[in-house]
């Protein structure tokens, strides 16, 4: 059995040897020593020491992390992470919940009750932004990008494709994409940029 430490941070100003320590403090004499510096967003299989770790772990082996976002971007992630160490047979221990072994029963149920919370906060946050846009909406407030063009220029527009000027023309004359023009003189057909008439 040996004991695998692991660590991450987010920039290269920063340094992951206070994470060893903690580990170290905590019990756990480290024999190999993984560490990343990456974004929290990135997926733990995208990261280079810890797929360089996953290559060297054996059975009854224990890889032990400070917090569990060092396991994963997100609860999702985390749950895949932990599932393949398990499938290693590996003991999971992240001084964060106690010395807990993650892939036991009991750390089972712990990471189900993590990944509960975190899909009910997701939940919460899709439920508020909705609410957010309803109000805004209510409220008469005007949802999603500005308009590149006014009122005024949009039925110049329409008058100028009205009196045969090409689409070119018009984007080139009030700065915009042929796009823009066709999704106000043509909105019906907008998507469709191939169509030769008045071009």
């Amino acid at each position: 059995m040996a004991v695998f430490g692991y660590g991450r941070v987010s920039t290269a100003e920063q340094t992951a040897d206070n994470q060893r320590l903690e580990i170290e403090r905590a019990g756990y004499a480290v024999e190999y020593w993984f560490s990343d510096v990456v974004s929290g967003k990135a997926h733990a299989s995208q990261r280079a020491q810890f797929s360089d770790m996953l290559a060297k772990l054996r059975k009854n082996d224990v890889v032990v992390v400070s917090k569990l976002d060092r396991l994963g971007r997100d609860a999702p992630d985390v749950l895949v992470t932990i599932k393949t160490l398990a499938g290693l047979g590996v003991e999971v221990v992240v001084l964060q919940l106690g010395k807990l072994d993650l892939t036991s029963p009991a750390g089972k149920l712990m990471l189900t009750m993590l990944a509960a919370v975190a899909e009910m906060e997701r939940d919460l946050i899709v439920e508020r932004t909705q609410a957010g846009l309803a109000r805004a909406k209510a409220e008469g407030k005007v949802l999603g990008r500005p308009s590149k063009t006014t009122p005024e220029q949009r039925k110049a527009m329409a008058q100028g494709y009205a009196n045969k000027q090409s689409v070119s023309a018009l984007a080139k004359l009030y700065g915009v994409s042929r796009a823009t023009v066709l999704t106000v003189v043509r909105p019906s057909q907008s998507g469709d940029t191939t169509n030769k008439t008045h071009q």
